[in-house]
């Protein structure tokens, strides 16, 4: 019998963090790196969210918070769903995790029983699936691909559910693609769910604020009042409001719901950060001046990098919605050989040769279920990025 647990064997690491990591190592090595594989904006936490932290620390919120959440935050986060995507919820149908992955896990962690399948469109983030199989769930994979800008169809969707299917994990914008789903697109993905009413709706909404141009954000239960009461509508700080170590992650759903997710995290974390909750109180409740300052730098960003891959030799990008990711295909240049000599058998390789040739750490597409391509992140700055993909330009005019 061995020590550590079975599952553990079926669990991949994250490839992003791993990617980050290596890249970490090597420029402590001294070598030029520019890390483009962490999903981390680069902006500061705005000051007046710092400054609610501040106060709170003098006035002693420094105790052991309640499970679910202080209830100043449970109660901004009713009115944000109000405010922002037309859902109505009681304070008793909201919790609060540390950061959006442990609201997910609980979540998963409180319904899953052997045998239970989680649909998940690929590409996926890389907790999706690991998340489903260490709470005794089987990931099921929907697909979709480039033609159709990586956004799930309702007849893969639809080939995809099965009577074992317990809940389905849509993420708009998404993390890698940065594909969003427009309220058209959304409804026919919705209009499948209606019609099997034993599937839940698990809504990752992240990077909700970080949409460019016109597009207009929705979430299915606001576009589908009748997915409601099996839907769990989860958000977060981390990336709207440059919060990502702060750990705060929140949601809303049917009230039966979130007394087992209560449950579970009551033995296992107990309630997130005081301090943090309290700077999260004033995220939601405060200006949002800061988001408008945000998305146009994101959006310049997009714009910079989706051009400047596209004039690579071999690389296809398409323009995403959302998110500060472009996943571009690096299809044509499989096969291809490098100065060094080495032949590009999959994406792995391309991001792996791309990082020792040229310093430039991106995370390859099979680790998000979908590949030949590479998750690059653009939440850098402008400088960095241009002198980034300059480089992924040499790269690919290097091949052979």
């Amino acid at each position: 019998m061995g020590f550590l647990a079975d599952a553990l064997s079926r669990v991949k690491p994250s490839a992003t963090i791993a990617m980050t990591q290596k890249a970490r190592e090597l420029k402590a090595s001294g070598m030029d790196v520019i890390s483009l594989s962490v999903g981390e904006p680069d902006f500061d936490t705005p000051d007046h969210i710092k400054e609610a932290a501040i106060d709170a620390i003098r006035r002693g919120e420094t105790k052991y918070p309640p499970v679910s959440g202080i209830v100043p935050l449970r109660e901004a986060i009713v009115k944000k769903f109000k405010r922002e995507n037309g859902l109505d919820y009681k304070v008793s149908q909201t919790i609060v995790g540390t950061g959006g992955k442990h609201v997910i896990y609980n979540a998963l962690l409180a319904t899953l029983n052997p045998g239970d399948e989680v649909v998940i469109p690929r590409p996926y983030w890389v907790s999706y699936p690991e998340m489903v199989i260490l709470c005794g769930g089987t990931p099921v994979f929907a697909e979709t691909d480039m033609a159709h800008d990586f956004k799930l169809q309702p007849e893969e969707l639809e080939r995809a559910i099965t009577p074992k299917t317990k809940w389905i994990i849509l993420n708009s914008p998404s993390n890698p693609s940065g594909a969003a789903y427009t309220r058209d697109e959304m409804k026919k993905i919705t209009d499948v769910l209606m019609r099997h009413p034993h599937v839940w709706v698990l809504t990752d909404d992240m990077y909700e604020h970080l949409t460019y141009g016109d597009f207009e954000f929705v979430t299915p239960a606001q576009v589908e009042p009748g997915l409601y009461d099996r839907t769990l509508t989860m958000n977060g700080v981390s990336k709207a409001y440059a919060m990502t170590g702060w750990r705060i992650g929140y949601a809303a759903g049917p009230e039966q719901l979130i007394k087992a997710m209560d449950f579970v995290q009551g033995q296992q974390t107990s309630g997130a950060s005081s301090i943090s909750q309290w700077a999260a109180v004033a995220a939601l409740d405060g200006t949002q001046e800061h988001l408008a300052r945000f998305k146009a730098a994101f959006q310049e960003r997009r714009d910079l990098v989706v051009s400047m891959l596209n004039q690579s030799n071999g690389l296809k990008c398409p323009v995403p919605e959302g998110a500060f990711y472009v996943y571009p295909s690096c299809a044509e240049l499989i096969g291809k050989t490098t100065e060094s000599g080495k032949t590009l058998a999959s994406d792995e390789d391309f991001v792996t040769e791309l990082l020792q040739a040229e310093g430039v750490a991106a995370v390859h597409g099979s680790a998000f279920g979908l590949g030949p391509n590479l998750r690059i992140s653009y939440a850098t700055s402008n400088k960095t990025l241009e002198e980034a993909c300059r480089r992924i330009q040499r790269f690919c005019g290097s091949l052979r």
